[in-house]
């Protein structure tokens, strides 16, 4: 049976709606067949944001909308620009846009990855422009339509949206981002500095977190990439927040199995969700008061 490049969890039975929308674009440990990778699938495996989507499974639970990638990151990057391209991966001449990032070209983490972070080769081959070309219209451009109609009906629905841009990161982050070593916070979230959303969505989540004992950095050290950034709005009450949870907290990050602090804080992301619930709903019929006046800072 094919496995769907993605799934999509609605509000639970008898559940209100919310305007909160939920995206899990790194878990996905489903590898295509395609792939044709020349490496070992554990070392691609250290670049999943594994479990991620089981962690948030209870989004539907307050009103809220998942959804989660099934494909792995290094297969297709959904979090990147569909331009963010290293063309010499590519065997002839690439008839798009092409604009790589210096993460793109230093690092091979593009829309395509060409190395893992580790530095190992991903490919002993140039990919062709047709199976690069199937990879974004089967994988890439479904996902990025699925959210953005998530988050416009949810915005034309309720007066604004927000969105949750589910990830992990490894417990080395500042060592892979060759950054000062420094203690790495359980919870780090990106606004892209101010950008994508209203101070208050901010301080809402981190408070949430903080209440259950988790220490929370902004912008430290990921400020946030591609879909916050084309999600997020907040001049017109779309905000939009990145996630990232220290993967030492509740896995094995060489195996890949929950660890004993999995359960915990899977309950804590529970209580957490009804906080930004709260959140979310006064914020929302806060908008619906104003009927178009000056919105609140969410």
């Amino acid at each position: 049976m094919a496995v769907p490049h993605f799934e999509l969890h609605a509000p639970s039975h008898g559940v209100p709606a919310i305007p909160l929308v939920c995206d899990s674009p790194h878990s996905g440990t489903w590898y295509p067949q395609d792939f044709g990778h020349a490496i070992a699938r554990a070392p691609l495996r250290q670049s999943e944001d594994t479990h991620v989507d089981a962690l948030w499974a209870g989004v539907p639970q307050v009103g809220g909308t998942l959804l989660c990638a099934n494909f792995p990151r290094s297969y297709l990057d959904a979090n990147r620009d569909q331009a963010d391209i290293d063309v010499a991966m590519i065997e002839g001449t690439w008839p798009h846009a092409a604009h790589p990032s210096p993460r793109c070209l230093e690092l091979g983490i593009g829309l395509i990855w060409r190395e893992t972070p580790e530095r190992l080769p991903i490919y002993t081959r140039k990919l062709s422009v047709g199976e690069v070309e199937q990879r974004i219209a089967s994988c890439w451009r479904p996902y990025r339509e699925a959210l953005a109609r998530l988050l416009d009906e949810a915005a034309q629905k309720h007066g604004g949206c927000w969105h949750l841009n589910l990830h992990s990161m490894p417990s080395n982050a500042y060592e892979r981002l060759a950054l000062p070593p420094r203690p790495l916070a359980d919870v780090v979230l990106g606004d892209r500095h101010g950008t994508t959303c209203g101070p208050g969505f901010v301080d809402s989540v981190a408070q949430a977190f903080r209440a259950r004992g988790y220490s929370v950095a902004v912008n430290d050290p990921y400020e946030g990439a591609d879909l916050v950034r084309i999600s997020g709005a907040p001049g017109r009450n779309r905000h939009s927040l990145q996630i990232e949870i220290n993967r030492a907290i509740y896995m094995d990050e060489k195996t890949r199995e929950p660890g004993p602090g999995f359960a915990a804080l899977k309950d804590d992301i529970g209580q957490v969700l009804r906080d930004v619930s709260a959140f979310v709903q006064h914020n929302a019929a806060a908008l619906a008061k104003t009927e178009g006046a000056v919105a609140p800072a969410g």
